[in-house]
């Protein structure tokens, strides 16, 4: 069976990849999960500058030592920091901490009071002196993404997306579709939240799979998006893995359907 696959900034890579968003904490065990979870082919690793303030990068580091070309490394800039000089400082503060030359794709992380043409205007400097393979955004809407600076297009919009949070559908998905902008979903089983809904753990004993394992296909279900499950087991490493070659029936897609109603068009939802 063919993985799950979607295009990101250029590149094929896996549909699912490795959030690292509250790593930093416990260095050796996670690097030996984000590691794991590499060889098992999800090879996507999103961090942060912000996310322990850089520790998750140092561990990003040091579990893709010996296999850096073979990963795609996805980090953000702090909107604190995203003016054009300071934008530039956070990246190569970012490269040192991830030991490596170049950030795969670079994300501002919200938007806040910084004139966005500021931050465009770093990203491509980063860009042009290839210290970045090109740019995106996160926790972007629509008005967002329309009042970039000069119709810039971003690579990526990394969003909050799950079975509980399908506003994004409405409006946002259809304008990535239609600017060929790549969408990331992070927490895409909401916090551990949706493991005990009776619908999502009902359709999984039924595959003989786990409650996540089911709500990562359902998010990768149509290829036009790459979701960040964060895992620090191996365990779940694993499942998480397993996810890229599992393939929801039209009849499971439409119980989830039912069971979680898309909402319409909603404010952009974020976590705290």
């Amino acid at each position: 069976m063919t993985r799950s696959t979607h295009r990101l900034a250029g590149r094929d890579v896996p549909a699912i990849g490795q959030g690292t968003w509250r790593m930093g904490h416990d260095p050796s065990s996670e690097v030996a999960a984000l590691r794991a979870g590499i060889d098992l082919g999800m090879t996507v690793l999103d961090t942060a500058e912000m996310y322990a303030d850089g520790r998750a990068e140092e561990v990003v580091a040091q579990a893709v030592k010996g296999c850096r070309d073979d990963v795609f490394v996805v980090s953000k800039v702090h909107p604190a920091n995203a003016t054009k000089e300071a934008t530039i400082r956070s990246c190569e503060a970012s490269l040192r901490r991830l030991e490596t030359d170049r950030v795969d794709l670079y994300l501002l992380h919200w938007r806040l009071g910084v004139p966005l043409s500021e931050t465009v205007a770093a990203f491509e400097r980063l860009h042009e002196q290839g210290k970045i393979g090109a740019w995106g955004v996160s926790n972007f809407n629509v008005a967002d993404i329309a009042d970039l600076p000069n119709g810039s297009i971003p690579a990526a919009d990394q969003v909050l997306y799950n079975l509980m949070r399908r506003g994004p559908e409405a409006d946002l998905l259809p304008l990535c579709a239609e600017k060929g902008i790549s969408m990331m979903a992070y927490s895409p089983i909401e916090k551990g939240l949706l493991l005990t809904h009776p619908t999502v753990q009902s359709i999984a004993d039924e595959r003989s799979v786990t409650a996540s394992q089911i709500a990562l296909a359902w998010a990768v279900r149509d290829g036009n998006i790459v979701a960040i499950p964060k895992a620090a087991s191996l365990d779940h490493v694993r499942q998480n893995a397993a996810a890229l070659d599992l393939r929801l029936t039209s009849e499971e897609v439409a119980a989830l359907d039912e069971a979680f109603p898309a909402p319409g068009v909603v404010p952009l939802e974020t976590l705290s």
